[in-house]
C-alpha cells in the first residue's frame, strides 16, 4: 500500500491535532488500515479492533513493528475518522486501495465491476 501518498492525500482532511488541542491524532496508516480491514472482512468497528489485537499480520499492515497487546484505538475512533473524512475522503481511500491492488496485480479491471 502506498502509505505516504495516502497520508499526503488525506492530510488536508485529517489535521494532526484537534483544533482545541488535546491528544495527537492517530496515525493515518493505522486508521486507513483498520478501515480497509473492516470492509475487506465485513467486520464491525469493535470486531476489527479486537481481531487487530490478535493478528500480527494486521498489526504489521497498519505500521506496527512490535507485536502490540493493547487495542489500537477505541472503536468509536473509527466512527469519528469516517465522519472527518466524509464521503469524498472515503472514496479517495477506496481509490488508493484499488490502485494499490492493481499495482500489485492482486486484482484486474473485472474485480471493480459492481
Amino acid at each position: 500500500m502506498p502509505w505516504t501518498a495516502l497520508e499526503q492525500a488525506l492530510s488536508s482532511r485529517l489535521p494532526a491535532t484537534q483544533a482545541g488541542g488535546g491528544r495527537p491524532a492517530l496515525p493515518v496508516r493505522l486508521i486507513a488500515g483498520l478501515l480497509y480491514l473492516k470492509h475487506a472482512y465485513d467486520l464491525s468497528d469493535e470486531a476489527v479492533c479486537e481481531r487487530w489485537l490478535e493478528n500480527p499480520y494486521w498489526q504489521f499492515f497498519t505500521g506496527e513493528v512490535v507485536f502490540q497487546t493493547r487495542l489500537p484505538c477505541d472503536a468509536s475512533s473509527l466512527t469519528r475518522w469516517r465522519q472527518r473524512l466524509g464521503e469524498a475522503g472515503m472514496e479517495e481511500l477506496l481509490a488508493h486501495t484499488i490502485n494499490a491492488a492493481h499495482a500489485m496485480q492482486a486484482m484486474d479491471a473485472r474485480g471493480c465491476r459492481g
